[in-house]
């Protein structure tokens, strides 16, 4: 038997275990993009939840490039958002200067708050 044949359809094929032939199919070239913590949370959440949308855009190649798009989605969102919290709590470098532990503790809460929107508002849908 021969290690590796051509089909009729085009398709080459490798011989492999019990003497069947599987068709060499390759994933499509994509691009590599960085990916930060939306990204990788998305791609959890599309393998656990959304197994036809992560194989779709496994098999089109373009996986890595909708992470990269979420990612800095949601970064772009969490730096509006909390400044805006910020503004509308009124958390300046004035408090930060008069005390230091009331502007963290707040900082660490808007923080909290945009991070929980961003996620259900973009990552997790």
């Amino acid at each position: 038997m021969e290690k590796h044949i051509m089909g009729e359809n085009g398709i080459s094929y490798t011989l492999g275990e019990y003497g069947l032939y599987y068709p060499d199919l390759y994933l499509p070239e994509g691009t590599e993009y960085p990916i930060g913590k939306y990204g990788m949370l998305r791609k959890s959440y599309l393998q656990e939840y959304r197994k036809g949308l992560y194989l779709e855009l496994v098999l089109a190649g373009k996986l890595n490039e909708h992470l990269h798009q979420i990612d800095e989605k949601c970064n772009q969102m969490m730096d509006r958002l909390v400044e805006q919290m910020k503004e509308k709590q009124g958390v300046t470098e004035e408090l930060k200067m008069q005390d230091q532990m009331a502007w963290v503790g707040r900082m660490n809460n808007i923080r909290a708050c945009a991070e929980e929107v961003i996620l259900k508002a973009v990552v997790y849908c």
